[in-house]
């Protein structure tokens, strides 16, 4: 059997967290959700998750900084990225420091499900 997976959302819109955590847990996945980046750094420094998903600008700790902290501190954690500003410039910044993919807001959720769950196999096969 498959473990299941830990997802951590980060962003600073209430309504998208609201609307992810129960869409994902329908799909099996374990989440925890922050509005507050801050916290979210510290929660990440306390536990591994195999895939966060975080919004680039927000306030105090943007998404490219947490980007950066879990690349240094879980190698392994996948990063996707949710942003209303997701312009070539910080697209292709942000696959240089490694992350998987890149989402524009507005989105939909089963565009977002699609691509966790193709992250999500390629975790469970043991694809880097």
């Amino acid at each position: 059997m498959e473990k299941q997976l830990d997802i951590l959302v980060v962003d600073d819109e209430a309504i998208v967290c609201a609307r992810l955590k129960p869409a994902l847990e329908k799909d099996g996945y374990a989440v925890e959700t922050f509005t507050d980046s801050v916290r979210a750094r510290k929660r990440l420094d306390e536990h591994e998750f195999d895939i966060v998903v975080t919004d680039i600008k927000m306030a105090e700790v943007d998404g490219m900084e947490l980007l950066t902290f879990v690349r240094e501190k879980w190698p392994k954690t996948r990063v996707i990225i949710i942003s209303g500003f997701a312009t070539i410039d910080v697209t292709r910044e942000a696959f240089q420091q490694g992350v998987c993919d890149v989402l524009a807001k507005p989105f939909k959720i089963r565009q977002l499900k699609e691509l966790i769950n193709r992250v999500a196999s390629e975790i469970q096969s043991g694809e880097e």
